[in-house]
């Protein structure tokens, strides 16, 4: 059992439906793996904000927040590089 519940919000499943297949299917496959460790090699934590981070996979990014009181993993942003950061 993963120790952190990981949640996706509605609009990053219509995120992840845009993207190829082979690129969702790798991103389903590392978000999962956030239930066990939120902080894999290679995240990053975003400035702008207390609880986010950021992984690279290729040209995608995953934007989440951590709520460690919560053991809660919350998908913010699938997007292209390109795209991730704008509001």
């Amino acid at each position: 059992m993963a120790s952190f519940r990981v949640e996706w919000k509605k609009s990053t499943k219509k995120d992840l439906r845009k993207l190829p297949a082979s690129v969702a299917a790798r991103v389903v496959d590392e978000v999962e793996s956030l239930g066990w460790n939120p902080f894999p090699q290679g995240v990053e934590k975003l400035t702008a904000s207390e609880n986010a981070y950021r992984i690279r996979l290729g040209d995608y990014r995953v934007v989440y927040n951590v709520f460690r009181e919560w053991k809660l993993v919350e998908v913010q942003r699938v997007r292209h590089r390109k795209d991730v950061y704008r509001a």
